[in-house]
């Protein structure tokens, strides 16, 4: 049970900070309460208002000046908050159409997005908790200090204004975009993949002693956004099955269509089934929790846009695939996750699919090959891509995929150019495959 809710609490919490709702809210709830607390502090202790400067409030007995003030400062936040949402808006909208739809969670996950949304809110909600202490009757009372704190936000939001202005003038920049979703699928990895890759490492194989034979389907569609292994593997060793996940993360499963199949099902308590289901998240749209695909996956869409003949823009292209080679290259320095999970004896109790190299590989840059086949500055930065990738592993099957990618590219842009254009790409793919017919790592990778 303690598993299940810190599954559903890492739900949660994943889905609330990719929104407009957590930060923002925590932001201006402290504003707000700091605004009720600091004004009725300041008519319980009348010595906090006292060291504020006299020029300021020449005259502390009239309260219509504190209402004033308050209430202009909330005014105008309020405006400049619409305006904050107008720019957002136009961003997201501008965004989605000349790049992708995918990318549009990196700008909600946007920090600096939700600091100004929360320090503008805050401010609002901290002039309006303290507009009922500044009254006439039936005592008159001025929170000046309360109302210094107001003008000092005040002052904050311009600056931050000035600020959120420019961060958003840098955030549609394709080359920040795509350096943002790269470093996120680095950080993936690092949480997925944290050790580094033993040279000569081979996968196990996944057969198992015992073969599951009961097929569970799934409750409900979606993709697998992730997958609880800790959970799986407590539930499979307490029930004594072996649970073989037939989904990798990032893949759509319709309802009703098998998701796992589990070894000696009379085992299985009548809960069993829900149970084991409970250690899958799905939803309506991929995420970046378990799934490195999805981040290569975006800034692949962006890639194609831009080499598409309506856009023809091969500069982002490039930049796109520096990225991807980026990624490929932390990704085959990696040991990869394990796809047997065991119990305390040793028993194999969890399988699970994970992407390799080579998927992964063709997810980066097969559908850019095909695209860019009369592109010769995308062909040759793909190239280059696989050389530097080949440089910094010590897998020799890597390097050797890596060349045969690279004759694929070779031939499909002999179809395409002439040989003059060739040239070029026959000469990186000679270095290429040179890198792949060395028995050594390369000193690059053994370094």
């Amino acid at each position: 049970m303690n598993e299940r809710l810190a599954l559903l609490l890492r739900q949660v919490v994943y889905n609330l900070r990719g929104g407009f709702l957590i930060r923002p809210l925590v932001i201006a709830v402290t504003l707000g309460c700091a605004g009720a607390v600091l004004s009725w502090m300041e008519e319980a202790l009348p010595a906090i208002g006292a060291w504020v400067p006299v020029i300021l409030f020449p005259s502390r007995a009239d309260p219509q000046i504190a209402q004033v003030i308050l209430s202009g400062i909330a005014t105008s936040t309020m405006t400049v908050v619409s305006i904050v949402f107008a720019i957002l808006l136009m961003t997201l909208t501008l965004a989605s159409m000349q790049f992708s739809p995918r990318i549009i969670l990196s700008f909600t996950r946007d920090r600096v997005t939700q600091w100004t949304l929360g320090v503008f809110l805050g401010t609002f909600l901290y002039c309006v908790a303290a507009l009922p202490a500044a009254r006439s009757q039936p005592t008159p009372f001025s929170p000046v200090a309360t109302v210094l704190g107001a003008i000092l936000l005040a002052l904050a939001c311009v600056c931050w204004l000035l600020f959120f202005i420019h961060h958003v003038s840098q955030s549609i920049s394709v080359n920040q975009i795509v350096d943002k979703i790269a470093s996120e699928t680095e950080a993936v990895i690092d949480e997925m993949m944290p050790s580094v890759r033993r040279h000569g490492f081979v996968k196990r194989d996944e057969q198992r002693g015992q073969q599951p034979e009961f097929t569970i389907l799934s409750d409900r569609s979606g993709y697998i956004r992730f997958v609880d292994l800790k959970r799986l593997l407590l539930l499979a060793t307490s029930y004594r099955v072996a649970v073989q996940v037939l989904r990798r993360v990032g893949h759509f499963v319709p309802a009703n269509v098998p998701i796992m199949r589990v070894s000696k099902p009379e085992r299985l308590p009548p809960e069993g089934t829900a149970m084991l289901l409970g250690a899958f998240d799905l939803g309506p749209s991929r995420t970046l929790q378990q799934d490195v695909e999805f981040g290569v996956l975006q800034i692949v869409d962006i890639a194609l846009r831009a080499i598409s003949p309506a856009v023809n823009d091969p500069s982002t292209a490039v930049s796109c695939v520096d990225q991807l080679s980026r990624i490929l290259i932390q990704f085959a320095a990696r040991q990869p996750p394990e796809s047997v999970l065991y119990d305390r004896p040793g028993v194999a109790r969890v399988s699970i699919d994970w992407i390799d190299f080579e998927r992964l590989l063709d997810s980066a840059f097969e559908q850019i090959r095909l695209y860019s086949q009369s592109d010769v500055a995308v062909s040759l930065r793909v190239l280059r891509a696989f050389g530097d990738i080949a440089r910094t592993t010590a897998d020799a099957g890597f390097r050797r995929t890596l060349a045969e990618r690279g004759r694929r590219i070779l031939a499909g842009c002999a179809t395409r150019l002439g040989e003059e254009e060739l040239k070029e790409i026959r000469t990186r793919l000679r270095a290429l495959q040179s890198l792949a017919d060395q028995l050594e790592p390369p000193a690059s990778a053994a370094s």
